[in-house]
């Protein structure tokens, strides 16, 4: 049996890194289709979001399951990237570290903003599609929704969800307020109607800004959401006019490639005549070019930017961490050893089913011969066949439940099945 998760996340991979590594829905779809191709006998899910990608694969043969290169030459391959470039930024995780790193992640403590609502149902959907596309299988099952359930013990009896906050909410009203100190008097763009430019409606809702314009490809869906925040939609060729009046934006869309050029933004700071401009781009791949902050008035964060406010985030969410590393580990340990009794569960009923039919072949044959027993003398011995049966399993099957708990019980399995001649 193999479990890995290989990827990368803002721990470890720049903005640059993961926005080229970054899949969309249409990706996930061929890239699980392209891997099952690949490796028939294996489990696989992609988890791809704003601040991580990472491909997980199960195999109860571990000789079937990808390798560490493997998975980076997928990745390579997939996203037309030199394998050199990124081989150093994808970290390894196998056996108990990818479980709980899984839950972990679907808990929220390895999000940038701990404790951030998006990421569990990001995990949900890569679940989800990995059943879409056929790729997902006991392994699959059972380690997702053990992280789902993780997740929700967290919240219940942890503290680190309360007052949740996003990346969405971290550059709204942490990082907006360094530079604005109202707003009832800001022109605010959002562009993206997904569920991030949502998020980020609540909270500029929250600040009583003075005009909300929200723009998106798809003009219904804009139309929909500034209803709702009482805002004003506009058609998509118009960004350009709301960029030259916005005081502030926040970029939010699934475009592969930004948006906004440096080319592009030059006519449109010339139009600004120097007023101050503050851009939040928390999109992955970026909406804007990154060379755009080098005008003297302009204000751009990335996702990677929101580090230090996200850090204070976490700090202030520190005194829950230990209860929720508490829980993570206790259900980190308790599915391994479900994982390893389901693993040697078999090999124990088909151990018994074969001694015990040894033992009622050797009884009949005896007790055909005893003609003359009375029925308490059959008793007993049938009694002492059976205890002698169980003290001799006794030790095998102890053996292998400690080997079971102890997270590695295929040597001894494999030893057992070929010393009773147990193979399937």
């Amino acid at each position: 049996m193999k479990l890995q998760m290989v990827g990368c996340s803002h721990h470890n991979a720049s903005v640059a890194i993961r926005e080229r590594l970054a899949f969309s829905e249409d990706q996930i779809r061929d890239g699980l289709e392209q891997l099952r191709v690949q490796f028939p006998f294996t489990e696989v899910a992609i988890l791809s979001t704003c601040n991580r990608v990472e491909i997980y694969t199960f195999s109860d043969d571990a000789g079937a399951c990808p390798s560490h290169h493997d998975v980076v030459s997928f990745l390579a391959n997939f996203h037309n990237v030199d394998e050199a470039e990124i081989f150093d930024e994808l970290c390894q995780r196998t056996g108990e570290e990818v479980v709980r790193h899984l839950f972990t992640v679907a808990a929220s403590l390895d999000s940038m903003v701990v404790g951030e609502p998006q990421i569990l149902s990001q995990v949900k959907q890569a679940y989800d599609q990995a059943r879409a596309a056929d790729s997902a299988g006991p392994l699959t099952h059972a380690a997702f929704q053990a992280a789902m359930r993780v997740a929700k013990r967290v919240t219940t009896e942890t503290a680190i969800h309360e007052k949740r906050v996003s990346v969405p909410s971290v550059a709204v009203s942490d990082v907006s307020r360094q530079l604005f100190e109202r707003f009832d008097d800001k022109n605010v763009l959002v562009i993206g109607a997904g569920e991030m430019g949502r998020e980020t409606l609540v909270y500029l809702r929250d600040l009583s800004v003075g005009q909300i314009h929200v723009v998106n490809r798809n003009t219904q869906r804009a139309e929909s959401l500034a209803r709702e925040f009482s805002g004003q939609a506009h058609a998509w060729d118009q960004l350009d006019q709301l960029l030259m009046a916005a005081d502030m934006v926040v970029s939010t869309t699934g475009a592969t490639e930004p948006i906004v050029t440096l080319g592009r933004y030059e006519k449109i700071a010339s139009a600004r005549a120097g007023r101050q401009q503050l851009i939040l781009d928390l999109a992955i791949p970026r909406d804007f070019h990154p060379d755009i902050e080098r005008f003297d008035d302009v204000y751009l964060y990335s996702v990677d930017d929101l580090q230090q406010a996200c850090e204070a985030n976490r700090q202030a969410r520190q005194r829950e961490w230990p209860k929720a590393e508490a829980i993570i580990e206790d259900e980190s340990v308790r599915f391994m050893t479900e994982l390893h009794h389901r693993a040697t569960g078999p090999t124990i009923a088909r151990l018994k089913q074969r001694a015990d039919e040894l033992k009622e072949e050797e009884l009949s044959r005896l007790l055909a011969k005893l003609e003359n027993l009375d029925d308490r003398s059959r008793e007993e011995i049938q009694r002492s066949f059976h205890r002698l049966v169980n003290k001799i399993l006794h030790p095998p099957l102890e053996s292998l439940r400690g080997d079971a708990e102890g997270g590695a019980p295929h040597g001894l399995l494999h030893a057992l099945k070929r010393l009773f001649q147990l193979e399937d």
